[in-house]
């Protein structure tokens, strides 16, 4: 098994406590209570991240005109809440042909909060930016605003560049580094990473953070990169071909490491 994951042998311990770096699960029955029951390992959550809102002062340096764009692109509710809070610090409001093109059923459901969704034209993926493209693909013809973070995947970007879309990035909101100085003295065998700005957090917090003995877990490549990049030991990846999320690439983990 330990082959199978990739794991160095000297790297292989004992896991009896996890920090999570994201909020902790509103669900009860979250895989994340079930894993630390099942193997009882000491589990805390505490994001690394959190979003702050660009003040409409900051955000018209962009020279944005919102009404210039005949469709809006959403890739989180982020961007659904900072957007329609620039647009009401602006005392814009949005005309009834305006077209929303979003990456998830979950994100369009979400523009209920303030839109009546049954009156607008409102498309969506299932979940991944591949299936959003393919929509956007289909109405080339339209006047794109995409509403995101000073920290965002390039995918979307790039593809409005290549098929030349009228495409207008426009940031409303930015990821910055959570305080974690109450964690100075904490130590925990795993730490479970879900995005570059979780270790961007973790050194501007502690420069002279030494991994030792801590396990890092990342989620998807561009977080292992990151891990990598930093000098850091990458011991636990996810996504794994039979173990799709970050609770199952611990699992796996833990069951090798835990052995009595």
């Amino acid at each position: 098994m330990s082959e199978i994951l990739n794991i160095k042998p000297d790297r292989l311990a004992k896991v009896s406590s996890i920090l999570v770096s994201q909020s902790r699960p509103a669900d009860d029955n979250s895989p994340y209570f079930e894993l630390a029951q099942k193997y009882n390992i000491k589990l805390d959550f505490r994001p690394f991240i959190q979003v702050e809102g660009l003040s409409y002062k900051e955000f018209r340096k962009q020279r944005v005109n919102i009404l210039d764009h005949t469709a809006i692109i959403f890739t989180s509710r982020h961007a659904i809440d900072h957007f329609f809070r620039i647009c009401a610090e602006a005392k814009i409001e949005m005309p009834a042909s305006m077209k929303y093109f979003c990456i998830s059923e979950l994100t369009a459901n979400y523009l209920q909060k303030y839109i009546v969704i049954r009156k607008r034209k409102i498309f969506n993926g299932t979940k991944t930016a591949a299936e959003l493209i393919e929509l956007i693909r289909k109405h080339k013809g339209e006047k794109f605003l995409y509403p995101c973070s000073d920290v965002r995947r390039s995918d979307i970007p790039e593809f409005a560049d290549t098929e030349d879309l009228h495409f207008t990035e426009a940031t409303m909101y930015q990821t910055v580094s959570t305080d974690l100085s109450d964690l100075k003295d904490v130590y925990y065998d795993v730490i479970a990473f879900f995005s570059p700005s979780g270790i961007k957090s973790l050194l501007e917090n502690f420069p002279d953070f030494e991994q030792n003995k801590t396990r890092m877990a990342a989620f998807g490549p561009t977080t292992a990169k990151a891990v990598l990049d930093a000098g850091f030991i990458l011991d636990i990846q996810a996504p794994l071909p039979n173990a799709p999320s970050m609770t199952g690439a611990l699992e796996l983990y833990i069951q090798e490491a835990n052995k009595s």
